[in-house]
């Protein structure tokens, strides 16, 4: 070990640290390849009860002493730079403390070796990006009004290679980039892919914050597919899990032989849902790591935006806790003060450094103000999943069409919240495990009603305000519940009712698109009402999509297995063309539907100046599009 020729970890960078408010710990922390000194590399980790802390790595044997690193002040980081460990070396910190020696992976390291082998890697982030115009572009896409689309895969069982191995980053590439471009998303959402030991844990079990999982490659692959997917147009959301952190001896956990990441109080250390540790959110250097690893992979990998796992449980201390196991905040409160910091403190760090960018919560309460500004009180993030549509609305399509009529309120109760946050409705993962069944399984009924009602189940998910979400497999109406250790059903393409499935999701984005009425106005007032929504009897649904420039979208549902003509209000007269029809034949429906198209007369019908006779075919979705008044109307 040598001397640095310059400070390793400046005096700001130590005082914004200890502070919480340092948002790049990247940049100082890890292990960082000095440029003009091949071979050597600087390491800096933070350890503030160890009394002593060495580099312990390929190049000195794993022995324990030699690379020693030193004290960098009173922040409790320790630094140095070693000779001898070029990117590729695997390494660990070897911590002395009055709890005795222990050695750790790199909380901040950039690579690790493939599990169950859990030292760090030292690696370089190089990476010639290609992505430029989706860079300038992606403000606009993921604008408020925009139609984004997302696709929620998982890895290692969308798609595998020969004898079922797990296909690398740039490989997935190319049938990932061919795939979303033919079904039209806009987005992909990547479940975790910072490096987890059990990978049952599909990554929600998280070891390391700034390192992509070594299981289908390295840093530099995980960039070229994101770079790939970016020059499609395509934009990257990726899976982040700020909640709880891995208990595995080897990585956060008693870190330096105290509770540095998780809390000492064992009342709060555990999340007793998933037997995990939960993070200190009131220590401030726990923020600074924590927002660090939001901005590392907005920064460094490009990603278009953040899924934040499990808000929930980090907001209110009771979470899944009886009553006498939790104890109130300092003003007497259930909510965690310092969860609510974090939360806040990384939406606005995110955002405002990377101007463009999403964050989205998985939110299952009614905290209020989720998506408003930090500055008005919220939370701040751009986006909330209303997982109360996702359990009503299956909740409803589980149920014999027989009962649905004694059900109503779960189809129509979202018309009384939907503006009072900026929504994404999920179709996600967690309802195709642990015994839930397919999307297309939950429906009562014969083959062709379940895949009847998977399509209306899709075709009002595309019609209704808010983002959209689907879980792989779902365009392919698959039979089996998601299976991590297999790739999907691909030979169900093969069969016309299955691949009719994938044309609608395929048509759904398409109108979506197209169409400004179903999105330029997602989150305002003015954008969807209500043309039928008490016909509980008849389980018909119909409503109004307004777009910002005069677009007009007509969407209707019909939830039973008959076939129904309405006369409905209009807000004009002419041709309403008809877009989308998920009992279309190509999609292996009845085919039955309006021939194209309606006319619209001047006839004033349940409050509106026009209306038109349509057919709602069985178990079906349909979209109306007004195409103009005609001359002298």
């Amino acid at each position: 070990m040598s001397a640095p020729e310059r400070p390793i970890v400046g005096d700001l960078d130590r005082h914004l640290f200890n502070e919480g408010r340092h948002h790049r710990l990247y940049t100082c922390l890890g292990a960082h390849p000095l440029e003009d000194a091949p071979g050597r590399t600087q390491f800096a980790v933070w350890a503030p009860n160890a009394t002593a802390v060495c580099v312990v790595h390929d190049g000195n044997g794993w022995r324990a002493g030699i690379d020693q690193l030193e004290p960098q002040g009173s922040s409790g980081i320790w630094a140095g730079v070693v000779d001898d460990a070029p990117p590729g070396t695997r390494y660990k910190y070897a911590i002395d403390s009055p709890a005795g020696r222990r050695e750790r992976a790199d909380p901040v390291a950039f690579a690790t070796e493939l599990p169950p082998a859990t030292a760090s890697v030292v690696a370089r982030l190089d990476h010639e990006w290609g992505d430029s115009r989706w860079a300038a572009e992606r403000a606009r896409r993921q604008d408020p009004g925009a139609p984004i689309s997302i696709y929620e895969v998982h890895l290692g069982s969308w798609r595998r290679g020969e004898g079922g191995r797990w296909l690398r980053y740039e490989e997935l590439a190319g049938p990932l980039v061919e795939h979303l471009t033919s079904l039209g998303f806009t987005h992909v959402e990547l479940l975790p892919v910072m490096e987890h030991p059990f990978y049952g844990s599909w990554g929600y079990q998280t070891t390391s914050y700034f390192a992509p999982t070594a299981r289908y490659g390295d840093p530099s692959g995980l960039m070229t597919l994101i770079d790939e997917l970016h020059r499609a147009g395509i934009g990257v959301i990726l899976d982040w899990v700020p909640s709880h952190f891995a208990t595995d001896e080897f990585a956060l956990a008693e870190f330096d032989g105290t509770h540095l990441y998780e809390h000492a109080d064992p009342s709060r250390a555990i999340h007793p849902d998933w037997g995990s540790y939960e993070f200190n959110y009131g220590r401030h250097e726990v923020r600074s790591f924590l927002t660090s690893s939001a901005c590392f992979w907005v920064d460094r990998y490009h990603a278009d935006g953040l899924r934040v796992d499990a808000v929930a449980s980090m907001l209110y201390l009771d979470y899944s806790r009886p009553q006498g196991g939790w104890s109130p905040n300092p003003l007497g409160g259930r909510e965690d003060l310092g969860a609510i910091q974090l939360l806040r403190e990384m939406n606005e760090a995110v955002r405002s450094e990377f101007p463009g960018t999403l964050t989205i919560a998985e939110e299952s309460t009614a905290w209020p103000g989720v998506t408003r500004p930090v500055a008005e009180g919220g939370l701040g993030f751009s986006l909330k999943w209303d997982m109360g549509w996702m359990h009503d609305t299956l909740g409803h399509l589980r149920r014999d069409p027989v009962h649905r009529r004694y059900h109503y309120n779960e189809l129509t109760f979202r018309g009384l919240y939907w503006t009072s946050e900026r929504y994404v409705l999920p179709l996600s993962h967690d309802e195709v495990v642990h015994g839930k069944g397919a999307l297309a399984t939950k429906m009562p009924g014969d083959d062709w009603q379940r895949r009847a009602s998977l399509r209306l189940l899709l075709g009002y998910q595309w019609l209704l305000p808010g983002k959209k979400l689907l879980f792989m497999g779902g365009e392919l109406a698959t039979w089996k519940e998601w299976d991590h250790e297999a790739e999907l059903e691909w030979s169900l393409l093969g069969h016309p009712d299955h691949a009719g499935v994938a044309r609608f999701v395929a048509d759904c984005n398409r109108c979506y698109r197209d169409h400004e009425a179903l999105s330029s106005q997602d989150l305002e007032p003015e954008g969807f009402s209500w043309i039928l929504a008490d016909a509980a009897d008849d389980g018909l649904l119909a409503w109004l999509r307004s777009g910002r420039e005069g677009g007009l979208v007509v969407a209707c549902a019909n939830f039973t297995p008959v076939p129904r003509r309405r006369r409905i209000g209009v807000p004009a007269v002419g041709r309403w063309q008809e877009i989308l029809n998920s009992d279309a034949e190509i999609y292996g429906g009845s085919g039955q539907g309006n021939l194209g198209g309606v006319e619209a007369v001047a006839e004033p019908f349940a409050g509106r100046p026009a209306s038109l006779e349509c057919l709602f075919p069985p178990l079906a979705a349909v979209a109306l599009a007004h195409a103009g008044a005609p001359p002298g109307a």
